[in-house]
């Protein structure tokens, strides 16, 4: 998340006018495991109190997995909960979660076969395969990289997904999540997967961006981030 959406609102500098700052608080852990993951998740109030206090724009959570480890449709919960943290504290945000903003930029896609790539261990990659399906998408390939170090999953070389995704069951998908981690960088390999692949190719960051982006009523387009960002789902 400190990597990658800021360089997608940094590239968006070369195409429109507004300018962002860029605020974080940090919720603690150092492996991506079930007990660390609530723990977490347990924290982001703390967190959403803090940022609204600089009365941001937009709050968006990055954990994709803290959210959907917590059960069926969490992400419209901790959205909520978070959005009234900032209410209460006279600061209103919207808040978006990389969990909420995968489904929905797949949905966008019109992404009901998906193939996917996660850096998670084999449990939590099949949370997050069946937290998609039963948001409506069909995960018809997956590869658990099974990294449990958390700032192992930061050092992942992004130039090794397209070669990964080559190695799946893509045929006839709609989408490829390149990334289901906002953790794992992807960004520099999106586009080159696309080309690779012959489908749009997104990431949990990507689409966290597109709702950023739209959260705060701009167009939703970023250059170098692959076709959600290409301008073609800029508007709602």
């Amino acid at each position: 998340m400190e990597t990658e959406i800021p360089a997608i609102l940094r590239a968006r500098h070369a195409i429109a006018p507004e300018r962002f700052t860029f605020h974080s608080s940090r919720m603690r852990m150092t492996h991506v495991t079930p007990e660390q993951l609530r723990t977490m998740d347990a924290d982001s109030d703390r967190c959403a109190l803090e940022l609204s206090d600089a009365h941001v724009d937009v709050l968006g959570y990055a954990c994709l997995v803290a959210i959907m480890s917590m059960g069926p449709g969490y992400h419209r919960v901790s959205e909520e909960r978070l959005h009234h943290r900032t209410v209460r504290n006279n600061a209103p945000a919207p808040v978006v979660t990389s969990a909420g903003a995968l489904v929905q930029g797949l949905h966008i896609l019109k992404a009901k076969r998906v193939a996917l790539i996660a850096p998670y261990m084999l449990p939590l990659t099949r949370t997050v395969v069946g937290y998609l399906e039963l948001e409506g998408i069909e995960i018809v390939d997956y590869e658990a990289l099974e990294i449990a170090d958390n700032l192992e999953v930061a050092a992942h070389d992004p130039f090794k997904l397209p070669g990964i995704a080559r190695r799946m069951d893509y045929a006839g998908v709609d989408a490829v999540v390149l990334s289901a981690c906002v953790q794992m960088p992807s960004l520099g390999a999106i586009e080159q997967a696309e080309q690779t692949l012959g489908v749009p190719v997104v990431s949990a960051a990507v689409c966290t961006a597109h709702q950023m982006l739209r959260a705060m009523k701009l167009d939703a387009v970023a250059p170098g981030a692959g076709h959600l960002l290409s301008g073609a789902f800029a508007r709602s």
